[in-house]
């Protein structure tokens, strides 16, 4: 990389966390400022405004998730089953470590992208259509490998999925009590065993 673009990378990676934590709105210069060490003007030199800087730390933050579920829902586990519950499995593991980093970026992302914020909301969109895609395939895959049930609409099943752990994740971090994300994540659990996996008669 260019020296400008280690200094935007710089940039994002030190205030990835600070926009997901205090919010996208809500995070001024000067909190950019004191948590990369850099002038304003050096800020300004690499991005037009605070927005555009906001943008790339969304797109860096989601890109992050994006690389978990890839693991999660990689090549290394080879049913679709295996693959689904290693998703469900991470964030049974992880959540002290999404919960210390602000959260899900696409959800706390989600709640400032109206009509205010029109970029950042087409942003979340994106990524909420992709992380549907991405389970539904999944499901999909084991639907033509005759594991999973062909009755069920994977895109339904993936979005469920989703709503489960944005709510489950919400209620946590809003209550301070995981209980709430492992209800949803066994809720989950019960929908894969009883609902997609077509079991031997």
């Amino acid at each position: 990389m260019s020296k400008a673009e280690k200094t935007k990378q710089f940039i994002i990676e030190k205030t990835a966390t600070l926009f997901n934590t205090k919010g996208y709105g809500a995070t001024s210069l000067s909190d950019i400022t004191q948590a990369t060490g850099l002038t304003k003007g050096s800020i300004y030199g690499n991005f037009e405004n605070k927005d555009q800087v906001a943008i790339e730390v969304y797109k860096y933050n989601a890109g992050l998730v994006s690389r978990v579920m890839n693991e999660s829902l990689g090549e290394q586990y080879s049913t679709s089953t295996e693959k689904l519950n290693a998703f469900v499995a991470f964030y049974r593991k992880n959540w002290h470590t999404v919960f210390s980093n602000g959260g899900c970026p696409l959800m706390n992302a989600a709640t400032e992208a109206d009509d205010s914020f029109p970029i950042l909301k087409k942003c979340v969109q994106q990524s909420f259509t992709l992380w549907t895609e991405r389970i539904s395939l999944v499901i999909k895959q084991g639907q033509q490998s005759g594991e999973l049930n062909k009755s069920v609409n994977a895109e339904e099943y993936a979005s469920l999925f989703i709503m489960l752990i944005e709510g489950g994740i919400l209620l946590s971090k809003t209550m301070d009590d995981e209980k709430f994300l492992n209800q949803a994540l066994d809720k989950i659990k019960n929908i894969i065993e009883y609902e997609l996996i077509i079991l031997p008669l």
